[in-house]
């Protein structure tokens, strides 16, 4: 019984990942979610620590306007190839048994494969690599986990630091006089930083529907107060009409997940299936949307299986996308209303994403156990001593 609620628990953990990658959307840019350790601090005791590292890996090229996608980009060879691999460093602190600290240190190496970026005449790729924008975050279990293992849920809020570049360059060809190459801004999408402060809010929570199968569910919204980042985009040197689109804007993000895990009869070893909506909104919460964006939602079906030894647990996902829609941005409605004409800017999307992930918990020193005085206890001497 213990043992099957402690797989349970430690695989739903498993199943919110540390980033929102979703699914490898060019309008949606890696970042460390709110969730930076699984079910933050729900087994830990006060003084624990959770390390975590956790990789993410996505190529987005099947390109859609909408909810319609455009598969004539892949026949024809005009799609922009995005690979993005992300590495995130994580540690949780548990401050009590109900609250819990966690800071996450992101790392990306992206490349973007194109023709409209280099003259239009031949494909080629820009790099970016290095620190993404890191994030530090305090949550509150609002039932005490000791007494209230069947059933719990988690509030929290965090800051985004913009410690990734937001100015990240590369070469591109054929673009500047006379074809010459320059050295400009890479897109948005690959992108390490998107240079604002940040802060989110999240939820976590899960309940025990049997002795194996438990039910999860997650989210969290990044709220970004700053409209613009200075950083050019270079777009009006495609069409004049662009030139609302010259500066990279810094956009608001979200997720949300739901499933169920069940532990195997195999010690240690539980499967899941959930599923994930998450994106970008055409409009932040809090401040101006003006600038370039591309806004995006994805709906995807996440299978798992997950290992847990002792304080050391491994899991693997593969989230499938089911649903993907770019929908109008403001430029987009913007230059409409301006030309007259329909405008909706296109994003590439992935099929797939590999997430991995390794956890270990450092158990925190415990207070020495002090046995209190008995006053019934009576030593007996033997007789023979007196």
């Amino acid at each position: 019984m213990k043992w099957a609620f402690l797989l349970t628990i430690a695989f739903v953990g498993c199943l919110f990942p540390l980033n929102v990658d979703a699914q490898g959307c060019v309008a949606i840019r890696h970042f460390s979610s709110a969730n930076a350790d699984g079910l933050n601090g729900v087994m830990m005791s006060p003084g624990d620590i959770t390390l975590r590292s956790s990789y993410r890996y996505f190529k987005s090229f099947r390109h859609f306007r909408g909810s319609e996608e455009e598969p004539d980009r892949v026949v024809n060879n005009t799609e922009v190839i995005n690979h993005t691999h992300a590495l995130d460093l994580s540690l949780t602190y548990a401050i009590t048994h109900q609250m819990y600290a966690t800071f996450t240190l992101p790392f990306v190496v992206n490349s973007r494969s194109s023709l409209y970026e280099h003259g239009r005449d031949e494909r080629n790729t820009t790099f970016s690599r290095g620190l993404a924008d890191a994030r530090v975050g305090l949550g509150y279990w609002l039932l005490n986990p000791e007494t209230h293992s069947n059933v719990n849920v988690a509030l929290g809020l965090g800051v985004k630091v913009p410690t990734g570049n937001q100015n990240a360059t590369d070469i591109f060809y054929n673009v500047g006089v006379e074809g010459h190459p320059e050295v400009r801004p890479v897109d948005q999408s690959i992108q390490p930083g998107d240079g604002g402060f940040g802060f989110t809010a999240d939820f976590q929570g899960f309940v025990r529907l049997t002795d194996n199968l438990s039910a999860y569910g997650s989210g969290f919204y990044l709220f970004s107060p700053r409209e613009t980042n200075g950083v050019h985009t270079f777009r009006e040197t495609l069409s004049p009409i662009l030139e609302n689109e010259s500066i990279m804007s810094v956009t608001d993000q979200y997720s949300f997940r739901a499933g169920g895990a069940y532990a195997l009869p195999i010690e240690g070893v539980s499967l899941s299936l959930g599923a994930q909506y998450e994106g970008v909104p055409v409009e932040d919460l809090i401040g101006g949307s003006e600038g370039f964006r591309r806004p995006g939602s994805v709906f995807a079906v996440e299978p798992g299986i997950s290992y847990m030894a002792e304080d050391v647990s491994l899991n693997f996902s593969v989230p499938i996308a089911m649903y993907r829609n770019r929908p109008q941005s403001i430029t987009d409605m913007e230059i409409q209303q301006m030309t007259g004409n329909p405008r909706n800017g296109d994003a590439a999307f992935a099929d797939y994403l590999i997430s991995a992930g390794i956890s270990y918990r450092i158990r925190g020193r415990r207070p020495p156990v002090v046995e209190s005085y008995d006053p019934d206890r009576v030593i007996e001497l033997d007789s023979s001593e007196h």
